[in-house]
Order: C-alpha cells, then sequence, then structure tokens
C-alpha cells in the first residue's frame, strides 16, 4: 500500500532519480521513489548466475568517482568499493603489428606510451594533464553541480588568469576531436586515445565539440581510472538505495506510474497502474527519457505547441547500442600486451580510422570495421568470475535509425570477428555470449529509447539550452512543481548524478520562501518559448 500523499514523487530509480530522492530527503522532505522494474538501479544494475556476474549497462565509472556530486554522499560507507584494474586503459592501433597505447596509474609512464614514437608527444601528455589537474575543481563543478554555473565558473576563470587563456581555452573546448588531436600530437598515439574516449558519445569526431568529450573522459582515465563497482554494478545502485533509505526515503518496485496528474498547470498526483494515486504537495520529479515524460505520462495535458514540434521534429536519439557478454574460459590472448592487463580496450586504430567509423555512423551505414568499446571487468574486479576464466563485455553502435534486431546481429559478428583479428584464438575460449540488441536494452530499461544509452545525442543543438529541446536547459517544465531529472537534461549522459541533484536543488528552490520570485521569471520565459 502506497501512501496516500507525500512532499514529492521521483519517477525512477536510476542514479538520477535517487539522488533526486536522497537530496530531497535530506532537506527534510517526504519522499517516495516509484520503479517499474521489479530492482532498482534502472541502467545501473547487474545479474549474478553461476559465479558470474554481468553488468547489463553501464559498467564502467570514471564520472561516478569524480564527480563532485556522488562523492558527497560518502558512498564507501554503504558499501561501495571500487574496482581497478592494473591500466586503466589500452588502446589498440595496428592489428598485424599488435601496438597500442595505453594510459597507466603513472602520468610519467603514460607520457612514455604516448611518446613511442615522438617523444615530443610524451611531454605535451603531461603539459596537457598538469592543464587538466589545474582546472579539474571548478571545471567539473561548472559542469556537474550548478545551472546557470556562475559561481564555479567564476572560479574557472580565475584559475585560467587571463582573458587571453579563458579564450584560449573555449577555443580548445569547441574543437573538433581530430583538429584537437592534431594541434596536441605529432604522432597517432595520442590522438588515438582522444579519438577512443570521444566515441564514448555520439559526437562526430570532425564536428564541434567532440574533442570536449574525448579530452574530459582521457584525462578522467589518467586522474580515476576506468573503474568497476566490486560485486556488480547493483553494488552501485545498492549503495545508492541504502544512503536514501537512511534519509527517510520511501520506495515501492514493480510500481509502473501510468500518468502525472495536472491541476491548475501545477503537478498534483501521480496515478500508478495498479490504479492507485498519490498526491504530491512540493514536486514530482521524472527520472525518465523526454519523450516518456511528453508523450506518456503527460499525455492528458496540452502540451505546448512549440515543445511538441521541437520533440516530434528535432529531438533525436544518441547511437543504437549492440552490446555482447562473453563468458571466457581463459583471459583475451591480445596481441598488444597493454590490451592484456587493461580493465577497458578500445578496439579501432587510429584517429584517422576511427574518423571513418564516425562517417559510417552519420551517414547510415553499418561500420564494416566497428570500433569497440570493451571492459575486462574481471581485470577490474576479480570477483566477476569464477577462477582462471574471464568476464568480458563489448559494445559497438549502429547508426541512428538503424535499431533492428538484423542490422544488431550483423554488427556482432563483425564485433566478434574484429576482436579475433587483433587477438587471435578468442573464438576458442567462448564458453557463453549474451546479445543485448537495442530492442533487449529498452526493454530492459525504458529510458533507454531505441537502445541509445545517452538520453539523446550528446551533440551541441541538443545540449545546454537546446537540451532536451529549446529551452533554458533546466529541469523546469511548462508544469509548475514537476521536474525533469534524467540524462535528458544538462549536462546529459554518464552516470554522474548531476541532472538528479539540479532537479532537486530546482525544486528545492522553488519550494522556499523566495520560490516565488526565483522561479517566476525563468518559468514564464520558458512557457514562452515553447509556445
Amino acid at each position: 500500500m502506497l501512501p496516500r500523499s507525500v512532499d514529492a514523487v521521483v519517477i525512477g530509480s536510476g542514479p538520477n532519480g535517487l539522488v533526486s530522492a536522497i537530496s530531497l530527503a535530506d532537506a527534510g522532505w517526504d519522499v517516495l521513489v516509484l520503479e517499474a522494474a521489479d530492482t532498482f538501479g534502472g541502467a545501473v544494475r547487474s545479474t549474478t548466475s553461476d559465479g558470474w556476474v554481468s553488468d547489463r549497462f553501464s559498467s564502467n565509472y570514471p564520472l561516478g568517482v569524480a564527480s563532485p556530486v556522488i562523492r558527497a554522499l560518502e558512498l564507501e560507507r554503504f558499501g561501495l568499493k571500487w574496482g581497478h584494474a592494473p591500466l586503466p586503459l589500452a588502446h589498440l592501433l595496428d592489428a598485424d603489428e599488435g601496438t597500442a597505447v595505453a594510459i597507466h596509474p603513472d602520468p610519467e609512464d603514460t607520457a612514455k606510451s604516448v611518446g613511442a614514437d615522438h617523444p615530443g608527444d610524451g611531454e605535451a601528455w603531461l603539459r596537457l594533464y598538469q592543464q587538466y589537474v589545474a582546472l579539474r575543481e571548478p571545471l567539473l563543478k561548472s559542469l556537474l553541480t550548478a545551472w546557470p554555473p556562475v559561481a564555479p565558473a567564476v572560479k574557472l576563470v580565475r584559475k585560467l588568469g587571463s582573458a587571453g587563456e579563458l579564450l584560449r581555452f573555449a577555443r580548445f573546448m569547441a574543437m573538433p576531436m581530430h583538429r584537437m588531436g592534431k594541434e596536441l600530437f605529432a604522432g597517432p598515439r595520442g590522438s588515438a586515445l582522444l579519438a577512443g574516449n570521444a566515441l564514448h558519445a555520439d559526437s562526430p569526431l570532425s564536428g564541434s565539440v567532440s574533442g570536449t568529450m574525448g579530452w574530459l573522459l582521457t584525462m578522467l582515465a589518467q586522474d580515476v581510472g576506468y573503474p568497476v563497482a566490486v560485486g556488480g554494478s547493483s553494488s552501485f545502485s545498492g549503495a545508492l538505495v541504502a544512503r536514501a533509505e537512511r534519509a527517510g526515503v520511501l520506495f515501492a518496485a514493480s510500481m509502473p506510474v501510468t500518468s502525472v496528474e495536472v491541476t491548475g498547470g501545477r503537478a498534483t498526483a501521480v496515478l500508478t497502474a495498479s490504479g492507485e494515486r498519490v498526491a504530491v504537495s512540493r514536486a514530482v520529479i521524472a527520472d525518465t527519457s523526454a519523450p516518456a515524460l511528453y508523450d506518456g505520462l503527460l499525455s492528458g495535458a496540452t502540451i505546448p505547441a512549440g515543445l511538441r514540434r521541437d520533440l516530434d521534429e528535432r529531438f533525436e536519439w544518441d547511437y543504437p547500442t549492440v552490446k555482447l557478454n562473453f563468458r571466457l574460459s581463459g583471459p583475451i590472448p591480445w596481441k598488444a600486451a597493454e590490451a592484456r592487463s587493461a580493465g577497458v580496450v578500445h578496439l579501432g586504430g587510429t584517429a584517422d580510422e576511427l574518423v571513418h567509423v564516425s562517417a559510417d555512423l552519420d551517414t547510415g551505414r553499418v561500420p564494416t570495421q566497428p570500433f569497440l568499446l570493451i571492459g575486462q571487468t574481471t581485470k577490474s574486479d576479480p570477483s566477476r568470475s569464477p577462477a582462471g576464466t574471464e568476464a568480458v563485455w563489448a559494445y559497438a553502435h549502429l547508426p541512428r535509425g538503424i535499431a533492428d534486431d538484423e542490422a544488431a546481429e550483423k554488427l556482432s559478428g563483425r564485433m566478434e570477428r574484429a576482436i579475433e583479428r587483433y587477438a587471435p584464438g578468442f573464438g576458442a575460449l567462448v564458453i557463453d555470449r549474451d546479445l543485448q540488441r537495442p530492442s533487449v536494452l529498452e526493454a530492459g530499461n525504458a529510458a533507454l529509447g531505441l537502445g541509445a544509452l545517452g538520453g539523446g545525442t550528446m551533440q551541441l543543438q541538443q545540449q545546454l539550452i537546446f537540451r532536451p529541446t529549446i529551452g533554458l536547459g533546466s529541469p523546469r517544465t511548462f508544469v509548475d512543481g514537476l521536474y525533469l531529472g534524467s540524462s535528458a537534461i544538462h549536462p546529459g549522459g554518464g552516470v554522474h548524478g548531476a541532472c538528479g541533484h539540479l532537479a532537486a536543488r530546482t525544486a528545492l528552490r522553488d519550494a522556499s520562501l523566495l520560490g516565488p520570485v526565483t522561479r517566476k521569471f525563468p518559468t514564464a520565459a520558458l512557457r514562452h518559448l515553447q509556445k
């Protein structure tokens, strides 16, 4: 039996929803989390069977370790432990020669790997990392803790030291990845690291701001590694749930919400599939995709015409994902020695070759030589598989608009052949394989529309004030007291908790004594923009 009324309902228990619930409960609100699935965690979830642990969606969490939002929750006190492989990342370059570039725990060792062919590139790596370390705190706070990020941005400007350096950094962050790599490095190794990390998102490698994602993830790999949650991703979400329960949050699983009730322009209740109604006095936060909120939960409300047009004609998902989960009888026999001890492996070649893969995805062609992101989870956490065996996953992308099972099967075959090319004998080690097509991913988590993992494209036209559609970039919606608190809003995909934090922060501000003042202008502006 659900409570008849609460201060706030959070719809969905992904990491953003859980962060929202914790923030509101810590402020003294009565909070109820309603989850459609029978387990909590959203896309941070794992399964265990016969001694094997499989992360079903996300797996490696550099942003989870680095995020000021997640760090502030002190989840280690609730059982979370991070597992690290000997090497965070190896990027495979040439299949025939068995060459690779690797990020090592020590930046000096990484510099040797990056500069193996061009020693000056090693020095460039150290300068690049030193710049990141100097900017890390205000930069991460700007990206993840406030919107608009006025105070953190001021600190970032002070760190940069002058208007000239600010403009140079702005240009740097706006660059296409391919150009960034050419400006930074003379040889192919450093550029390849940037390109592989940039392809974690879906910005074309020759398009503006794609360098930002590649640079940030590459620097995080050097800074905090590519850790996994010991015991499986569910231990990460389990720590979030335990932290929320300590704050007083109530949870209900297997409880799909069918609609948000709107009265007089304000969210007043949620209705569940079982027919229960929970009245809400302060806020509803939806940890759902943008289409799920506006096309599903608000289907009975009058959606502003501009918002409806933008969703129907301009909203774009990120690339569909095809994921293979392997049980192997032993470690993958990579030709490249670095890959044999890496927690994450990028398979795809040089930056120039990856630009061609990116072009294939953006022109509707299923890549013949796909880029693979591979997680060797047993390397990071030996509890993931029986002694002597290896639990490994690999994923690649399909072009937008191509998410059918036949295309997924075709791509999965190419993925296995690609691994075999870089690691002859791989196929003989496969005990079992489990293919997660885009349709399977979406069935497992409704927020992953068409198998997209990021809540919508990360390209500039759907970031900041354009996320998820033209607006203010904030969690507010045209309905008072209703907030979108998922990766559909700024800053987008990744397990960092920022979207949930920003939604809760906005709800708390709107419910404060100054709320009528602080929300009046942005709400009016948002409604005007979405008319």
